[in-house]
């Protein structure tokens, strides 16, 4: 671990900035994202914490509350998962229904962004930063539903949207290097663990000196160590296996899926026309050659000792799938 490096930010905020005195960190990147002035007043633990270095996958949530009283939830995640977006939505849906209690009013839920950072591509995009946002629009007239006059006293707000979840998504591997802004110098350190020093941006200069490794005590090394090393291990398991998969997939499962496919297209061509057929049966033996990839990969998985659970969200093939490939493996 050499002098001066840093550490990486998912480990930083899982053990180190949810003091008061190293707020200043994390308002800095939130007031940077939000553009607009972020001071933290509590931070509550997130529930998918996960200190032992057995922990399946490193996650990260943290539920920050600011002086407006709106709540940020701050989740990093290091592997893939096929059902992300939907955890995305089943986090901030929690949040919401967590804040009343039986007789409360409607107007009293506060404002929840849920900032997301991820090491994987998510979804096909061509961006690193996504903000999803609620918009009411007519489907007649394409107008924005407005608040009235009396809405806008009660909830001292301008806008519908300012009412509800607001979702962004760093997709961390997809930053390209270039930096052009504040938000792009903290993404090159969440993607490098490196702040360079010409970098302005408001908290790095914090970050900078907080969350240098010489700092750690040798408990804290020791920790952040196994960190590192769980993560690689578990970033090698997803990589290698897919690598694995796509090869045995294409030379198996395409094959397998091609040769099905004529075969299906062959017997549909004599009711709907021999070119028609072909072209329906391929669609289907791809799909067929797609889900024999997909067992190739899970298999190579459940080889390296990953449960079931995680082979589910690395491949999106359901539990009863994995088990029937992991029983068919043993046998």
């Amino acid at each position: 671990m050499a002098k001066g490096s840093l550490i990486r930010f998912d480990w930083a905020v899982k053990r180190l900035l949810r003091n008061k005195a190293d707020y200043t960190v994390l308002e800095g990147f939130l007031s940077v994202l939000l553009n607009e002035e972020v001071k933290i007043i509590n931070i509550k633990e997130g529930e998918s914490n996960q200190t032992h270095p057995d922990d399946k996958f490193n996650r990260v949530d943290i539920l920050a509350e600011d002086s407006l009283g709106k709540w940020l939830i701050i989740e990093m995640q290091n592997n893939s998962e096929v059902d992300y977006l939907m955890r995305m939505l089943y986090g901030v849906s929690k949040a919401v229904t967590e804040q009343l209690t039986k007789g409360d009013r409607y107007g009293l839920i506060r404002k929840v962004y849920h900032i997301n950072i991820v090491y994987f591509t998510l979804g096909d995009g061509d961006d690193y930063v996504y903000r999803g946002i609620a918009d009411f629009r007519g489907i007649h007239r394409n107008n924005v539903l407005k608040l009235n006059d009396k809405q806008k006293q009660f909830f001292v707000r301008e806008h519908v949207k300012e009412l509800f979840p607001e979702y962004y998504i760093l997709c961390v591997r997809d930053f390209g290097n270039t930096v052009t802004d504040h938000l792009d110098e903290w993404m090159y350190y969440f993607k490098h663990t490196e702040i360079p020093d010409h970098f302005t941006a408001r908290g790095l200069k914090e970050a900078k000196e907080q969350l240098r490794c010489d700092r750690l005590s040798e408990k804290e090394k020791k920790a952040y160590d196994r960190h590192l090393n769980q993560t690689r291990y578990e970033q090698n398991v997803v990589d290698d296996s897919y690598a694995s998969g796509r090869f045995d997939g294409k030379a198996e499962g395409c094959a397998e899926g091609e040769m099905i496919g004529l075969a299906i297209g062959l017997e549909k061509g004599k009711a709907m026309g021999l070119e028609e057929g072909k072209a329906m049966g391929l669609e289907e033996g791809k799909a067929m050659g797609e889900q024999k990839k997909a067992a190739i990969i899970a298999q190579n998985l459940i080889k390296k000792g990953m449960s079931i659970e995680d082979v589910c969200d690395a491949t999106g093939l359901s539990k009863e799938q994995i088990e029937e490939i992991s029983s068919n493996f043993i046998k």
